[in-house]
């Protein structure tokens, strides 16, 4: 519950009060927050100092406005993930290759976790993603391959059963969405790495399937050394 608050940045005491309650459970996902008069009297702050805190809340992601029908924690939390993270990466112009490292050291533990944790239906359904990748590419159809490819990366964050190394990579592959297509048309010029790409994913895919966490690793980083090879060599 809600306790009055001592403090001269009070907003500050009163997001980190929704915080907690949100941390230990007191408050779930799309639960509606009290009104701010209630906040108010309950918090015993002003309702000023309530309104700073709810717009501070709603611009990192952890609340949304319904109009008409008030504050809610929102159901999704991966948007608080990459709107801060997005912001400090224009802020210290960092550059794709830090991406990519951070995509590194998470895609090849992730690979391992789906290793040990994946279900035989999962596999199927990565199984399938491989096919659709070898029919686009086929087909040429660069298009569907890049859909196929983010689908195939998701995949594999679903079977490690872990929500936050999902939310994550979802972040890195929206920072990455500029830069996706522009790297494998430039990995793609090169006309021997088309087969390679494809070969790569097959790879990452039968470790998985045959439960080898190590075997999975390596090739989650091997697929990731093409990209920094192929692509940011270039740029």
């Amino acid at each position: 519950m809600f306790v009055p608050v001592k403090s001269t940045k009070v907003y500050e005491h009163v997001i980190k009060q929704i915080q907690n309650m949100i941390a230990n459970g007191e408050l779930k996902r799309g639960d509606k927050l009290p009104s701010e008069r209630q906040l108010a009297e309950q918090l015993m702050v002003s309702r000023t100092s309530v309104r700073e805190a709810l717009r501070a809340l709603q611009i990192i992601g952890l609340i949304e406005v319904r109009q008409g029908d008030g504050n809610f924690i929102k159901d999704s939390f991966d948007k608080c993930l990459f709107e801060p993270l997005s912001v400090i990466f224009m802020l210290n112009e960092s550059r794709p290759e830090e991406i990519v490292d951070l995509r590194r050291i998470i895609e090849m533990e992730t690979a391992a976790l789906a290793a040990k944790r994946i279900t035989d239906d999962e596999i199927i359904i990565l199984g399938n993603l491989i096919k659709q990748l070898k029919e686009y590419g086929d087909l040429d159809d660069e298009k569907n391959s890049v859909k196929v490819d983010k689908e195939f990366h998701y995949m594999i964050a679903q079977a490690a059963k872990n929500y936050l190394l999902m939310s994550i990579l979802n972040v890195i592959s929206a920072l990455m969405d500029d830069f996706i297509e522009d790297a494998r048309g430039i990995i793609l010029i090169n006309q021997k790495n088309k087969a390679v790409l494809l070969e790569q994913h097959e790879n990452i895919f039968k470790a998985i399937a045959n439960r080898d966490p190590k075997a999975a690793s390596e090739a989650m980083n091997e697929h990731i050394n093409l990209i920094i090879h192929e692509y940011l060599g270039k740029i």
